[in-house]
């Protein structure tokens, strides 16, 4: 059973208030909730509605860790990284470049 969170964010679904925002909660609500791949879905949505949107980017690429999926963690982070390059978000730049270089370092 949802979260009542994930429950009230999930009726604005389809509205007007539908936009990345609103799929950006939904994923860190599931990530929350351990639900993995529901929080892929809806960071994945949050990013194809605004590819500028670092934080989710950054959000994308945590779950997607935390899934196990290093190889497309890496690419999210990459893509955030430009996201937040071009938007001048610095601080978003540097978290995701050390999160990126943790990820490409050879395992033992």
């Amino acid at each position: 059973m949802p979260s009542p969170i994930i429950a009230n964010l999930e009726k604005l679904i389809g509205t007007p208030r539908d936009g990345a925002l609103l799929r950006y909660s939904l994923g860190i609500e599931h990530a929350r909730a351990g639900d993995l791949e529901r929080a892929i879905a809806q960071l994945r949505e949050a990013v194809s509605r605004d590819p500028a949107y670092s934080a989710a980017w950054k959000a994308l690429g945590r779950s997607l860790v935390d899934a196990g999926r290093a190889a497309e963690a890496l690419e999210a982070y990459r893509s955030g990284i430009e996201a937040a390059r071009s938007k001048g978000d610095r601080q978003a730049e540097k978290e995701m470049s050390v999160f990126a270089r943790r990820l490409e370092k050879p395992r033992p």
